[in-house]
């Protein structure tokens, strides 16, 4: 579904340059859940943006199911992958009801039916009709970023990219987030790359797993190597003992 080759994301000029991300390659097969993890400044999240065409990169090889999609991305791309940001109260529009922010998406891509569409939406991600002419300060964090996750599907991505979906939520609501993307995940046949700092989180939801740090790939494993410590990095290793006691949790 997705591959990348030698993908490379600098920020600045001369003196001030940041090499974000250094030379990275991985492939997402379809239908699977892939996880990046690493410390604050690893990269990570930028490459999750470079995928979905959010900041400028420089790299030999990306492609979306099969399409390159290394320059200015179309409709038609864009509608492969959307993408849910890690705070839902930043990521929505504080003056538009959840009505409009579902339905401006439909408009952009000029498909019909929002009424049921949007009823659909809402329902797929537990939220009732009595959500949708709130505002988001009117809303719980759970609530918006369940918005958030149905204003990303609304379109009918094959791709989901999730960055931090649940580290601005408190701790009682995280697990309904990532149980609902899991069941999401499942209806909608979905391929999806989760970026966390937290190898729980992506050990719940993921089964291959990258690890990053200074924008640079360490290596790629799978979620049961990962917890039984069977990693081939010193660094990875590190990250296994500082997140001790993490479980991957079971349906």
């Amino acid at each position: 579904m997705i591959d990348i080759a030698d993908l490379s994301v600098t920020f600045g000029s001369g003196n001030r340059v940041v090499h974000a991300v250094r030379g990275v390659s991985l492939s997402v097969e379809e239908g699977e859940s892939f996880g990046i993890v690493g410390e604050s400044g690893s990269g990570k999240s930028t490459v999750l943006k470079a995928i979905a065409g959010l900041v400028p990169n420089s790299n030999t090889h990306l492609t979306v199911q099969g399409r390159p999609a290394s320059g200015k991305r179309t409709k038609a791309d864009r509608r492969l992958m959307q993408f849910v940001f890690q705070d839902p109260y930043a990521s929505l529009h504080p003056r538009q009801t959840v009505d409009e922010a579902l339905r401006e998406p439909l408009a952009i891509h000029g498909l019909d039916d929002p009424e049921n569409r949007i009823a659909q939406a809402l329902s797929e991600v537990g939220l009732g009709v009595e959500h949708r002419f709130r505002y988001p300060h009117q809303l719980s964090g759970g609530q918006r970023q369940r918005v958030a996750i149905a204003r990303a599907l609304i379109l009918r991505p094959p791709v989901l990219l999730l960055d931090e979906p649940t580290s601005a939520l408190d701790v009682s609501v995280q697990a309904e987030i990532l149980n609902l993307i899991s069941r999401l995940k499942q209806a909608n046949r979905l391929t999806i790359i989760l970026v966390s700092h937290d190898l729980g989180v992506v050990a719940h939801l993921c089964n291959r797993i990258a690890i990053m740090q200074f924008g640079k790939l360490v290596e790629v494993v799978s979620a049961a190597d990962l917890r039984s410590g069977n990693v081939t990095s010193d660094y990875t290793r590190a990250l296994i003992e500082a997140s001790r006691g993490f479980v991957r949790a079971v349906d």
